[in-house]
């Protein structure tokens, strides 16, 4: 796991500029750091030594050195990769899973992409042609930004790590700020830094004489079978240990992050490792909070030590700023900044963690994936009845179980943009100032595109599509790579895996989710190994106190002083945010995830633009 930072040369640099940029990702890297700078390009990189320990420096080159590669990421297939390119004739002069891929551009060119089973991120210089090839892993493990500025192709591992090019000019996006309201993430290719892009996961890129290309190489497919519970059960359970039994090389220790759920259990069980992470919070609700005596008692059950640590609110509001700074666009999901504190306290131990994202998304572990086929007797009325009673609902004070209503008059391509829908368009636009931020697209448009490629799936499968394309991207993975790269640790995936999605999308809608409980063939799986209150415990997903807290005096002042702010007054209407804040300590309605967005989004500002709030 590393972090890597190039531009075309067109500044001439002799290597200090590319040096001032590399520091800013030292985090990623701090085992050793190299260069490569010609006329033509400059390349950064930052090592995090996880195989091939002695070997494995960058930029590496192919054999004539025509080729030159800066890479994040593991490839766990390499080792078939590399015997297959031997046999085709090619020499390696190491053991890395790095140079598969100099030798595999070489052997099958941009057809590479396809062959890879991994998490990356990469750029090959080809110094025979000055072209650049790129990719991004299928599922956005690891992040890559681009931009065009003055002259120079800018690229990287971290936004933060473009600051100081000197070409490089900082505007802040204002579109993203109306998006990320709604979606408490920034869900487009545009990130919150004007002109600075995402390369989107399962996409690689050529650049050439100026021409920038894009090409998408792989997207899901559901193509549900049929079978039995048990017999998708046992076809989980084993591509699940096949995957952890990928994952888990590496020339140094092996950790594992543990909650009270099942995701990260069977992780832990299946990867047989000797250490365990968790952490809680200290809260007046007392354990609702906190999982640490959960995960300490499965522990003991699957024979393994368990690392643990109470996170006071102090630290958890102290460490907030550092954190979106890591993060390089703001994120309002509280359970960063619990993601955070586990990996330091990881990285204390063990340099490697497995973690149990994206178990959810491809097998319908989500509750909210239960509403399409939990029905009541009110979906027997005609739904173009339903949808005049929404719209009317629409319009009126937002009393208890008026949101249902909402939801039940409109079609899951309007009622679902995804995990987090904090702002809806009217309420998003009415608190800001920002007429760009305002222009910004409804939600549902930018969830259209992909509704359109499974139009014809069911409720169910479509809300996972969704989510696999932009909350796993945006939210999900967007946190775990950058509160475990901020602690120097590699964080591993094993659900996120090319076979065990193969798998994934062949299991029937029955053995997903039905209306007493999700992921049932995962959880079937589970039930194997582990105990069965384990198996079937619901999801929490590092549950953080941000309501109670925001109750307290203290931290109540903290956020009105923010929401009074030149910068606030700048992008928002303050008194309505003011309002919101009151409402919520007064008890009238839990509006702590929209106060906690708008809040995340002034701490982030200041981090990176600098201005007082």
């Amino acid at each position: 796991m590393c972090g890597f930072v190039g531009f075309t040369n067109s500044i001439k640099d002799d290597g200090s500029i590319l040096n001032i940029m590399m520091d800013r990702i030292v985090h990623r890297g701090p085992d050793s750091s190299g260069k490569f700078v010609d006329s033509n390009v400059a390349l950064g990189f930052r090592r995090l030594s996880i195989i091939d320990l002695a070997e494995g420096d960058q930029p590496m080159f192919n054999e004539d050195k025509s080729l030159v590669l800066t890479f994040n990421g593991e490839i766990y297939n390499f080792k078939d990769l590399r015997k297959e390119l031997i046999e085709a004739g090619h020499t390696f002069a190491n053991n890395s899973d790095s140079e598969v891929l100099l030798h595999g551009f070489e052997e099958w060119g941009e057809e590479l992409v396809k062959k890879l089973r991994g998490m990356f991120a990469f750029v090959i210089f080809n110094r025979k042609d000055n072209s650049i090839f790129g990719a991004r892993d299928m599922f956005g493990i690891k992040p890559f930004y681009y931009t065009f500025m003055g002259e120079s192709f800018i690229f990287g591992s971290e936004i933060k790590s473009f600051l100081d090019h000197p070409d490089f000019k900082k505007e802040l996006n204002e579109e993203a700020l109306g998006h990320y309201l709604s979606f408490q993430y920034s869900p487009t290719e545009e990130t919150f830094f004007k002109n600075v892009f995402k390369l989107p996961p399962a996409h690689y890129f050529t650049y050439k004489e100026g021409k920038f290309d894009t090409v998408r190489y792989f997207r899901p497919e559901f193509n549900e079978t049929s079978g039995a519970l048990e017999y998708f059960a046992d076809l989980t359970d084993a591509a699940v240990r096949e995957s952890v039994k990928a994952h888990k090389i590496a020339d140094v220790e092996v950790g594992s992050f543990l909650s009270s759920g099942i995701d990260s259990s069977y992780i832990a069980e299946a990867t047989d490792v000797d250490k365990t992470f968790t952490v809680g919070f200290e809260s007046p609700d007392g354990d609702r909070y906190n999982e640490i005596s959960y995960a300490k008692d499965f522990a003991k059950t699957i024979g393994v030590e368990n690392i643990s640590k109470v996170i006071t609110p102090e630290e958890y509001w102290d460490s907030f700023a550092t954190i979106q700074y890591h993060m390089d666009e703001p994120l309002a999901d509280p359970a960063a900044i619990a993601l955070y504190f586990v990996s330091k306290l990881a990285s204390e131990y063990v340099k490697v963690v497995m973690s149990g994202e994206g178990a959810d998304e491809f097998f319908g572990g989500y509750r909210i994936y239960q509403e399409p086929i939990t029905l009541t007797a009110y979906d027997h009325l005609p739904f173009a009845l339903r949808r005049i009673i929404s719209k009317i609902c629409s319009y009126l004070p937002k009393v208890h179980g008026i949101n249902y209503l909402i939801r039940r008059g409109k079609t899951v391509e309007e009622r679902f943009i995804g995990n987090a829908n904090i702002f809806s368009f009217k309420e998003r636009n009415k608190i800001l100032k920002s007429e760009i931020a305002k222009g910004a697209p409804e939600p549902k448009v930018l969830c259209d595109k992909f509704y359109k490629e499974v139009a014809d799936k069911d409720d169910i499968t479509k809300m996972q599509y969704l989510d696999i394309n932009m909350w796993l991207m945006g939210d999900i993975l967007l946190k775990a790579d950058k509160t475990s790269m901020a602690n120097s640790l590699e964080l591993r995936v094993p659900f996120l895996d090319k076979k065990v999605l193969e798998l994934a999308q062949t299991i029937p809608l029955k053995c997903r989710v039905n209306t007493v409980t999700t992921k049932l063939a995962l959880r079937k799986a589970a039930e194997k190994t582990l105990p069965k209150r384990t198996a079937d415990k619901d999801k929490l997903g590092f549950p953080v106190p941000i309501r109670v807290w925001l109750k307290e005096d203290k931290y109540y002042n903290t956020v009105k002083a923010a929401f009074e702010s030149e910068v606030a007054n700048k992008y928002f209407d303050t008194k309505l945010l003011i309002k919101m804040l009151d409402r919520h300590r007064a008890g009238k309605e839990d509006l702590s995830r929209k106060i906690w967005t708008v809040y995340t989004f002034l701490v982030w500002y200041k981090e990176f633009f600098g201005e007082k709030v």
